[in-house]
């Protein structure tokens, strides 16, 4: 013990009082935080009144965080010449909304810290109309401000937000500010390690969302579980009083069903109707109206039913083989966070040209442009949060951030027939509080949907045997698909070894290899066993796809990953260069030797139904 480091107590009774007082603080510490309450989040903001705040911001970096005692938020203007302001948002440069900062000015490229945004706009205020500030996403913790006055905080980068601004919004000009924050943390989620680039920013659309002064807020339309001809959902109205009435309408199928609202705002519905299920081949989509009152929100939905029997996944009771690919949320052909339709485009559709059926979007919650072009384009998706590799699994406040970001990701995509897997978390280490916090993630993401299915991409396997390993993760308990990532031929042994090895798993479950693969630089070449060329990735996705036909309970495969992206911690020089090479097509578009093998072996599975 140093002197001066504590009081020294001088009995051994005393010593015992003080350490159980101050477990009695860290226990009332973790008491003090609450699971989240229920979403605040306006869903289908595309089926709605908006009004874009996209465009051109005024940024000012704020290395040291002198932006919030320096009253950034107000943005004054001095007064007269003599008095004293020392920041600028008018003399600031821009930076675009929707984007991430790294990739709008190459002094920011590896920049972490806050950000402050302005955006100064006109606004008619009309009457009984509620107006709502909505982000697609901010990375990583927001504080916005209208007007000088804090409207709110959110924690989570790749999570929506909005925040109602009806009684700051003036007549005339207002301004915005926003201060994004970028700083990795350990009590975070993600948290001080991840192999993706921390791009920060504004990274998703910024509207005004006007609604009456009673509104829909959220809903679910779905097909009740277990059933192939009925409809159940529900309806929850903001500022409702109760016997409020919603009126559900499919016009396609001659559903009309009127429900009222209970003391909570909320109505439910059950409807029988005869439907045209969504598939891979069959992405068929209805217009789906919801009304009361003066609010009426319109959507396209599509109706299908996702379950496992043994080691199968059915779709709409079938057997189906998931033939995917992994995919960041990076841009193709540009450095950056993607997050335009054209992005969303462009990399679904090299997903479709490799024969895929189904996306992971690795590894937190993507943009909504690529999950409304997966429900149009019949690809199945697998979301995720941003739980990665280590966290701080006894910290309740990162438990509850972890299921907010939960929360809102079910919100925003409950009703995309695309979405058929939750994961909870991605490659976490095997110990007791990492379990009981990711049990408590899958039973969240039940309570909040029952009628799709939960996974998370495991990796901690017994060595059973020389060629048998056995994945045995208690995780997997608590899931209904399991995911395993595997780098065999990569990050330990050669592509050759897979040919006799073996897997298995100890439950009889779905099983997805989830990940795997290795690297190549686009147009390097050598022989099969030379790193880093294309022959070799190639050669190892030949080992790796002939060892997954004799996997038992095998129902899919999202190998890593459809394109090279960014990462701080890929660093050889000359190859790399902050880039995970694993992709099968380069960040310039250019499709590998691997891409084509992969093509081949998903052209023969979707021939062997």
């Amino acid at each position: 013990m140093q002197p001066g480091s504590i009081i020294w107590a001088g009995t051994e009774a005393c010593m015992k009082r003080c350490f159980l007082s101050i477990a009695l603080v860290w226990i009332l510490a973790g008491m003090a935080y609450a699971a989240p309450g229920p979403s605040t989040l306006i869903t289908n903001i595309g089926g709605r009144t908006t009004i874009s705040l996209n465009g051109a911001w005024r940024a000012i970096v704020d290395p040291f965080d002198n932006g919030t005692p320096a009253g950034f938020y107000r943005d004054q203007k001095p007064k007269d010449k003599s008095d004293r302001v020392e920041y600028s948002f008018d003399a600031s440069p821009v930076l675009n909304v929707p984007g991430d900062w790294n990739s709008q000015r190459e002094q920011l490229l590896f920049y972490e810290g806050p950000v402050w945004y302005r955006r100064v706009f006109s606004y008619r205020k009309p009457a009984n109309t509620r107006a709502f500030v909505y982000f697609g996403a901010a990375n990583y913790r927001s504080v916005v401000y209208l007007n000088g006055e804090k409207l709110g905080e959110h924690e989570g980068g790749f999570t929506p937000f909005n925040f109602e601004a009806t009684n700051l919004l003036r007549e005339g000009e207002n301004f915005l500010i926003v201060e994004v924050n970028n700083m990795r943390r350990a009590d975070g989620v993600p948290a001080l390690k991840f192999d993706w680039w921390n791009y920060g920013g504004i990274t998703r659309d910024v509207s005004l969302v006007e609604e009456p002064a009673v509104f829909i807020q959220d809903y679910c339309v779905q097909l009740a579980k277990g059933s192939r001809g009925e409809i159940a959902g529900w309806v929850q109205m903001n500022g409702a009083q109760a016997r409020q009435r919603v009126t559900l309408e499919i016009p396609e199928v001659g559903v009309h069903e009127t429900a009222a609202t209970d003391a909570n705002g909320r109505a439910s519905f059950r409807v029988s109707a005869k439907l045209d299920l969504w598939s891979p081949e069959n992405p068929k989509l209805y217009d789906v109206v919801l009304s009361s009152g003066p609010d009426t929100v319109h959507d396209q939905i599509g109706f299908r039913t996702i379950e496992t029997q043994g080691g199968k996944i059915l779709l709409n009771g079938k057997p189906i083989f998931l033939r995917g690919v992994n995919m960041h949320e990076e841009a193709p052909f540009r450095d950056g966070r993607a997050f335009s339709p054209e992005d969303a485009q462009t990399l679904l559709s090299w997903a479709k040209e490799l024969g895929c059926n189904f996306v992971r979007l690795a590894h937190y919650p993507h943009n909504e442009n690529e999950i409304r072009l997966a429900d149009r384009m019949g690809l199945m998706i697998w979301s995720e949060i941003p739980v990665y590799w280590d966290v701080d699994w006894q910290n309740a406040a990162t438990l509850a951030n972890a299921e907010a970001q939960l929360r809102d990701m079910i919100a925003r995509d409950r009703n995309r027939a695309a979405v058929i897997l939750w994961s909870v978390s991605n490659e976490t280490p095997v110990k007791p509080e990492r379990v009981t916090f990711l049990k408590q993630l899958a039973q969240d993401a039940r309570d909040l949907d029952d009628t799709r299915l939960i996974t998370s991409a495991m990796n901690h396997v017994d060595n059973t045997s020389q060629d048998l390993r056995t994945l045995s993760d208690p995780l997997g308990q608590a899931l209904d698909v399991l995911g395993l990532n595997q780098y065999l031929g990569w990050y330990g042994g050669r592509p050759e070894d897979a040919d006799n090895m073996r897997w298995k798993a100890a439950w009889d479950k779905p099983l997805i290899m989830s990940e795997f693969g290795g690297g190549a630089q686009y147009g390097r070449h050598g022989d099969s066993d030379e790193r880093w060329t294309e022959e070799y990735q190639a050669n190892l996705y030949q080992h790796q796809l002939a060892m997954a036909q004799h996997i038992p309970n095998l129902a899919g495969m999202t190998p890593w990953v459809l394109m090279d992206f960014r990462s701080p911690a890929r660093m050889l020089p000359g190859i790399q260069d902050y880039h995970n090479r694993k992709g099968l097509i380069s960040n310039r578009g250019e499709r590998k030797q691997a891409f084509y093998v992969l093509q081949k072996f998903y052209q023969q599975k979707a021939a062997e139904k």
